[in-house]
């Protein structure tokens, strides 16, 4: 029996909108924003509310109502022990909400939606087969991410990968998952207090190199984890929460990255070390080796060695003793002694800032990641700065029309510069802005090329000239046609990374695999058929 043909956006959205009481359904559909819809939401006695990633809005004045209510639970059918239900072959999520005697007062359909290419940023980490933990609020994607990584796994590295799916939403509602995961084989959860069981049975039964799990939130699960991660499955998951460091302080998930034990060391050792006797140590190594926040949907922060960043905000948390010895024969001030240096990558990481910016003091650089991301006009680096030249820097910003702009306070700022000089006097911003998770860069001299080197890294790779952008893309459809031809791997001219993405984003809406390979400003990309990678 052959499966049956995948449905479009457009067309799973109608199956959803179909749902709705009929004068609802239409003006969603007459709404010129309904491709962004995320969740519509429908609570008796208040006005029907549609949400839109950045507002939401009522659909209509009216309240409501139980009839409107009873309506859709009849077509929807019966719901799960969670509260949940589907839509065959199509992304969507319907759950509710229940008065004391079991009666539906309110739902939420959320809208779930394929996105191909959403992992581009992440690539070159999925594919060094390490496992991958990502954390962030509800709503910003995680679980989009996991369904591009089932089908980039599964379809065009050919790994045997199977999806754990509790809820039905990462891979579809019905018997048959949905096309968006690819050829990755999904394991239905009749239960949600059973989902560490079925974990357990994915690895002994069936044999993945891959498994996807989604929303670790028991210790039961996590214990399941570790046993996949130790029996060498590569392991894709998310967990509940918002950023690597509330995950350290849950007692329940803390094990994921490798848990907390308190030690208390001899006079002799702490003095050694310049910290107080009873200090915070990691107790195991962490089952995920890489953790990925998506502080939104336009930015992630990157942790590509868990144990590193969790023993580095441990040392942070036990606090070094001020101008003490830190057991390498350095000594390090209380404040920038704790806030790492951090450099920032466009699409495709490029070398740390050597001539504008330090690497960090002492090892501190190399133990927080990168913060990813793209600034526009439309939306400035909010940046603040200490002792740099505030007029060079207004300066380099009008003449090269950078997007950014300078704020006075903190709790304002995404980054923060400061001149290398005047790191001690900038001890307690410093620390404040650990504290908050902020990146925070150090220029090495008050001049107008350092400046400008530091504006053009800080905010990654410039858009390429029209015509630069054109070639990269003809020489692409190039290389893929030979690829295509003769079945083997095809080495493009060297580009820089944004026209790299350009090119690998190309090759994949062809079904082709690519890589990047070489040093700077030699690195260039390679196109290859699928087969080549299995």
């Amino acid at each position: 029996m052959s499966q049956p043909p995948s449905l479009g956006a457009a067309e799973e959205l109608e199956l959803l909108l179909g749902l709705l009481p009929a004068p609802l359904a239409r003006i969603v559909r007459e709404h010129p924003e309904r491709d962004a819809i995320l969740e519509i939401v429908l609570d008796l006695g208040r006005p029907p509310e549609v949400r839109l990633p950045s507002h939401g809005f009522d659909l209509t004045v009216e309240a409501v109502t139980r009839d409107d209510l009873e309506s859709m639970v009849e077509r929807i059918g019966s719901f799960t022990r969670d509260n949940r239900a589907g839509i065959p072959r199509t992304l969507h999520r319907i759950s509710c909400i229940r008065n004391r005697q079991g009666g539906v007062v309110g739902l939420t359909c959320r809208v779930g939606r394929a996105i191909e290419g959403n992992i581009e940023t992440i690539r070159e980490l999925v594919e060094s087969g390490r496992s991958i933990l990502l954390l962030g609020r509800p709503g910003v994607g995680k679980t989009t991410r996991l369904r591009e990584l089932a089908r980039f796994l599964s379809s065009q590295r050919r790994k045997r990968v199977i999806v754990i799916d509790t809820s039905n939403e990462i891979g579809g509602d019905g018997d048959i998952p949905h096309p968006a995961i690819g050829r990755a084989r999904r394991m239905q959860v009749p239960d949600p207090l059973h989902q560490h069981g079925v974990m357990i049975e994915a690895v002994e039964n069936h044999m993945p190199e891959v498994i996807v799990i989604d929303e670790i939130g028991t210790s039961e699960e996590a214990l399941a984890a570790r046993t996949i991660a130790e029996r060498g499955v590569q392991l894709v998951g998310t967990a509940h929460g918002y950023a690597l460091e509330n995950l350290l302080m849950n007692p329940t998930l803390s094990d994921l990255v490798g848990g907390i034990q308190s030690v208390t060391l001899s006079d002799e050792e702490a003095r050694r070390r310049g910290t107080q006797k009873t200090v915070l140590e990691r107790r195991s190594p962490p089952t995920f080796d890489v953790a990925i926040e998506l502080v939104d949907r336009d930015h992630i922060r990157i942790h590509e060695d868990v144990g590193a960043t969790v023993d580095a905000m441990l040392r942070a948390m036990s606090g070094r003793a001020d101008g003490r010895a830190d057991g390498r024969g350095r000594a390090q001030a209380r404040g920038p002694a704790l806030v790492p240096v951090l450099s920032v990558s466009g699409p495709e990481a490029g070398p740390p800032l050597e001539d504008s910016l330090t690497d960090g003091a002492g090892d501190w650089g190399r133990e927080q990641p990168p913060l990813v991301t793209r600034y526009t006009p439309e939306r400035p680096l909010q940046l603040l700065v200490h002792a740099v030249s505030r007029s060079h820097l207004e300066r380099v910003i009008r003449t090269r029309r950078a997007p950014v702009a300078l704020v006075r306070h903190l709790s304002e700022a995404q980054m923060v510069l400061v001149l290398k000089g005047h790191l001690k006097s900038a001890g307690r911003l410093l620390a404040d802005a650990h504290a908050r998770g902020l990146p925070v860069h150090v220029l090495r001299a008050n001049t107008i090329p350092q400046i400008e080197r530091a504006v053009e890294r800080l905010l990654g790779p410039s858009p390429a000239r029209e015509d630069e952008v054109q070639d990269a893309l003809d020489e692409a459809r190039e290389g893929i046609s030979r690829a295509l031809e003769s079945g083997q791997g095809v080495e493009l001219a060297p580009r820089h990374a944004y026209l790299r993405r350009l090119q690998h984003q190309l090759a994949e809406r062809h079904r082709l695999a690519s890589r990047s390979m070489g040093e700077e400003p030699s690195r260039r990309v390679v196109i290859h058929p699928a087969h080549l990678f299995e």
